[in-house]
């Protein structure tokens, strides 16, 4: 099919590097934003993957506010599977800020992000694979896939997307992503380096990869719940020693009933907790919410913590990150956030109503050259239209070719997210067996303790971000972008 994209007019006075960018994806206007100028240009379009089915996918393409002939390039990828990338440009680091509208029904207003991720570097949003965000087809059977295909198809979109933006082939460029996408970005970043040793053209200047909070290893990812909850003072002693004395330490897979029972007893003690963040409150009615929003339920120096620095609050709940506790990825189909819903069609401690109402508004829609609704269907941060299935197994295997090879790659955790907890990560980027080059040592911004990290040899580092829940950026900004933008630089952490 066709694609009609209507342009509005503005005027802005902008400084790219884009000679080559098609004008006809450059995002000129954006509903909601009246701040003045956008800092740097935007495009915004599909790139179809196959004409015979009408397969295409969705990226938004914020170039750097920086240099950006000379700026890192990196694509972003969210998790699920099945939740869209705009979860990363509306709530964590993209170029805007987004203010819930003060009318019912009305479009949410945009302000200058000051800690977007675009400051440093060049950023593609990708709604992977069709089915999820804005990416859609014409053949409901594409919706069928897995962890091997949306890997080979995101190539293929790389391919194709460097042919239409060839100015920027020479730039540094990584991969990053959180949550599933510890599964995306390693399994995207082998196809992108076989595809270099194999000269295929254009020839991607592949750097290296980034993880937050990223699913990793059915073993490592199942044995991180009990450990941290043990050691953030979620679950006594006498628990902890209770289950591990039944499990034998092997908590994703309960060897006897005694261990399953004594687990039960975990979840219990955890049930009523943020999975997402233990930090935030989770919000089971509306009486809680109101209450939470006159913060007198928990001391200011606990609730700081983890509080944003974000100069207006986006969301207090968040939806679709992964899957309830003791719920490690395991191979063969992987249900829909949907079909995770209790019942309810909603997931315990979520809303995300502000970028439902912006990407579902037509006028939006139009101005970033999205399909309406009535052809791509509606958005939804996570998509219950795929049928998805890990067929990639554990990605150790995958991260340890990667960084062999000689491309670099950032493991980073929020400490306080009860999803994917850091003591998994921390657990697999040792078991790697890597010489370690520099030292668990906290690191630092505006001089203050902001986490802790440890370098090993093959240039992979492990990191912490202290009071963060599962999606760093969100919970803070601030140091997000401090780390981001040392880490692309090869600087010192």
């Amino acid at each position: 099919m066709k694609l009609v994209f209507v342009f509005l007019a503005v005027v802005l006075t902008l400084t790219s590097v884009a000679e080559s960018a098609p004008n006809s994806a450059q995002v000129t206007r954006l509903p909601g934003f009246d701040d003045g100028t956008i800092p740097s240009k935007h495009y915004a379009g599909y790139v179809n993957l196959n004409e015979k089915s009408g397969k295409n996918l969705f990226y938004y393409f914020v170039e750097s506010e920086g240099n950006p002939a000379k700026d890192p390039l990196v694509l972003w990828l969210n998790g699920g599977p099945g939740c869209s990338s705009f979860d990363g440009f509306v709530y964590e680091h993209g170029p805007f800020n987004f203010e819930a509208s003060n009318v019912a029904g009305g479009l949410p207003k945009l302000h200058l992000n000051p800690y977007s991720w675009s400051k440093v570097s060049s950023v593609i949003y990708l709604d992977s694979p069709a089915g999820v965000g804005l990416s859609y087809s014409n053949n409901t059977s594409d919706y069928i896939t897995g962890d091997l295909k949306t890997a080979s198809d995101t190539h293929t979109f790389l391919l194709k997307w460097f042919q239409l933006y060839p100015e920027f082939l020479s730039n540094p460029f990584f991969i990053a992503g959180e949550s599933y996408a510890g599964v995306y970005v390693p399994t995207l970043a082998s196809e992108v380096a076989k595809g270099i040793d194999a000269d295929v053209k254009p020839k991607i200047n592949l750097k290296g990869y980034m993880v937050g909070n990223g699913v990793t290893d059915t073993v490592f990812d199942g044995n991180a719940l009990v450990p941290f909850a043990h050691g953030m003072g979620l679950i006594s002693d006498d628990i902890f020693q209770e289950v591990n004395s039944a499990c034998q330490g092997i908590y994703w897979n309960p060897v006897n009933e005694s261990c399953e029972s004594k687990l039960s007893k975990v979840d219990k003690v955890l049930d009523d907790l943020n999975i997402y963040d233990i930090l935030e409150p989770c919000y089971h009615s509306q009486s809680a919410l109101n209450i939470v929003t006159e913060k007198n339920r928990l001391p200011s120096s606990f609730r700081q913590l983890g509080e944003t620095e974000r100069p207006l609050p986006v969301r207090k709940r968040m939806f679709g990150r992964s899957w309830p506790l003791r719920a490690p990825v395991k191979a063969g189909r992987i249900p829909t956030w949907p079909e995770l819903g209790l019942g309810t069609g909603e997931v315990p401690c979520t809303n995300d109503e502000i970028a439902t109402a912006w990407l579902n508004n037509e006028a939006v829609r139009s101005a970033i050259h999205a399909q309406p609704q009535n052809v791509a269907g509606s958005w939804d941060l996570c998509t219950g239209r795929i049928s998805f299935y890990h067929d990639a197994g554990s990605m150790i295997n995958y991260h340890r070719n990667l960084t062999t090879k000689g491309y670099r790659a950032l493991v980073f955790s929020g400490d306080h997210d009860m999803c994917v907890p850091f003591t998994g990560s921390q657990a697999w980027t040792r078991s790697m067996g890597y010489q370690v080059i520099d030292e668990w040592r906290p690191w630092y911004f505006n001089e203050q303790v902001a986490g802790y990290t440890q370098g090993y040899a093959n240039d992979l580092t492990f990191l912490t971000v202290k009071g963060a829940g599962h999606t760093v950026p969100e919970y803070k900004p601030q140091e997000a972008l401090a780390f981001y933008s040392r880490w692309l630089a090869g600087s010192r952490v």
